[in-house]
């Protein structure tokens, strides 16, 4: 298990899972667990059970299914409630029984909170903490406790805060993390109060909401204030804003301010993990995020490329592989000769100054047009590999393609495609039905090659976006099309332009076929 001198808790499963569109089953949970582990953090955070019944499940279903090499599950809940013992709450009797090596506790600690929330005594909810944390100790599980609203209780009544500090860790919790429930903090008001918090003695925690942008600024200032323990989630999952991203708080305090935190070969599996996790909860993942978003490392000024061809450390603060990332040249108007030739090695291709001029004449005139290849990597090589040959060398010649839209009698619409194409000697008439005028251009072109190209039967359309270009207008208007397609072992974009949709719609289904064949290995 990891390093018990300084923690790394996840809550993703619960506080995470309270974002506004995430609904997780079980089995997503249990999935998401095992990345977390992977990635070697110290204690996940599973849920209420008791209060939640897909929670009370998770641990029961844990306790067989999951094998975590590095993690500790803990059990979230409450003190015990008012006027009663601890060990007769139905609440905590869940806690205690739910499997789960460490235990949780939310409790008040600002004093409004307790009077007009609890409905009871500042007195009587130091009472429950000191009786939950004991008796679930005396049971023999581990006990933190998360001190909600701490950091609004201590500017409305300092002296109470902290004593929820100390009784807590008088009763024997653990580690006390104080929560900035609303998210309203700043970094350095922030550290003056962990500091204050650390001088009671009680080992202290820090669990931030990013409500200012700041969750993760202020985890790091707690931390240098002396907290010894860090929650966050997978991706800044949470509610409102979100909460600190676990991901970006131990790059930082690994990579910045040299704790060992996780396996060095775990951090280096961190971009890995965060879209795995991506695709368990079926959020879109932040291609900005940093350390592992998509464009955490991509470069597009020309004046940048120039810097990165000589040393890529010069505009970026770490090697992206430390994380798992990938440096990453984007073409665009933008661009120079620089980032031409970086783009076209990390496709593999050495580039001469003439060539690389060339290319980015064109690139520049076709984006001039409303193309666009920093979002569209196959185009970009598929106008490299023409712009070396002097020439398009293809697969396939399009005689003419049709599209029919029909809404049948009973109300369905249904679209008809046929091309006429011509490969390898042959003339191809194929036809295609689809739901709509794209899908069905997709199933005539891999009907009629897919004889002459079975490698086309893993090729498959998976994304399709549309934009109408800015400064045109009505329906004359410019479209871009971009199309996503995949095979068995990755996927690839390209573009298409025109004033007609179903044109740029068909450019794009052209190039994407054509570079399906190039990644299979058949040179046209």
């Amino acid at each position: 298990m990891a390093d018990d001198r300084f923690h790394v808790y996840d809550t993703t499963l619960r506080d995470g899972a309270q974002q506004e569109g995430l609904n997780l089953t079980v089995a997503d949970k249990l999935s998401i667990a095992r990345h977390l582990d992977s990635l070697g953090v110290g204690f996940i955070e599973g849920g209420w059970p008791g209060a939640n019944p897909k929670d009370t499940e998770f641990f029961r279903r844990a306790q067989t299914e999951l094998d975590l090499k590095h993690a500790q599950l803990a059990a979230f809940g409450a003190t015990r409630r008012a006027g009663m013992k601890a060990a007769d709450d139905p609440l905590v009797a869940a806690l205690r029984e739910s499997g789960a090596p460490v235990v949780t506790l939310v409790a008040k600690s600002h004093d409004r909170h307790v009077e007009l929330a609890l409905r009871t005594t500042l007195d009587e909810n130091l009472a429950m903490i000191r009786d939950t944390v004991s008796h679930l100790k005396a049971e023999g599980q581990r006990v933190f406790l998360d001190a909600e609203h701490f950091f609004d209780g201590f500017a409305s009544n300092p002296a109470y805060a902290l004593e929820v500090l100390r009784t807590a860790a008088e009763a024997g919790a653990d580690v006390i993390a104080l929560c900035d429930t609303n998210g309203g903090m700043l970094p350095d008001e922030l550290a003056d109060v962990v500091y204050e918090a650390v001088q009671t003695s009680a080992r202290v925690g820090i669990h931030c909401h990013d409500d200012t942008g700041c969750a993760v600024a202020n985890t790091l200032a707690a931390v240098k204030a002396g907290a010894t323990h860090v929650q966050g989630c997978a991706n800044g999952y949470g509610e409102r804003s979100g909460n600190a991203n676990l991901f970006t708080v131990v790059a930082n305090l690994q990579l910045k301010r040299g704790f060992d935190l996780v396996p060095s070969a775990a951090l280096a599996d961190m971009t890995r993990i965060a879209h795995a996790i991506t695709e368990v909860t079926n959020v879109t993942p932040n291609s900005h995020a940093p350390y592992v978003g998509m464009s955490a490392f991509a470069h597009k000024a020309g004046l940048h490329a120039s810097a990165i061809k000589v040393d890529p450390n010069l505009y970026q603060h770490i090697d992206p592989a430390a994380v798992g990332n990938d440096m990453r040249m984007l073409v665009s108007d933008m661009a120079g000769r620089a980032s031409v030739e970086l783009k076209g090695r990390e496709l593999g291709y050495q580039l001469t100054p003439e060539i690389s001029k060339e290319l980015v004449d064109r690139v520049k005139d076709l984006e001039a047009k409303g193309y666009t290849f920093e979002a569209a990597d196959a185009s970009f090589e598929l106008l490299l590999r023409d712009t070396l040959k002097g020439e398009r060398r293809r697969h396939f010649e399009v005689e003419s393609w049709r599209v029919i839209v029909e809404r049948t009698k009973g109300g369905e619409l249904v679209s008809e495609a046929t091309v006429k194409l011509h490969a390898k000697g042959e003339r191809i008439v194929a036809t295609g039905e689809g739901n709509g005028p794209v899908n069905a251009l997709d199933k005539a072109v891999r009907l009629g090659l897919e004889k002459l190209y079975p490698e086309l039967a893993e090729v498959e359309l998976i994304d399709f976006k549309v934009r109408i270009l800015e400064g045109t207008h009505g329906t004359d208007a410019v479209t871009r099309v971009l199309i996503t397609t995949s095979d068995a072992t990755g996927e690839w974009a390209t573009v298409g332009v025109d004033e007609n949709i179903i044109d740029a719609s068909w450019q794009a289904l052209e190039q994407a076929v054509t570079y399906g064949l190039l990644r299979a290995g058949r040179e046209p």
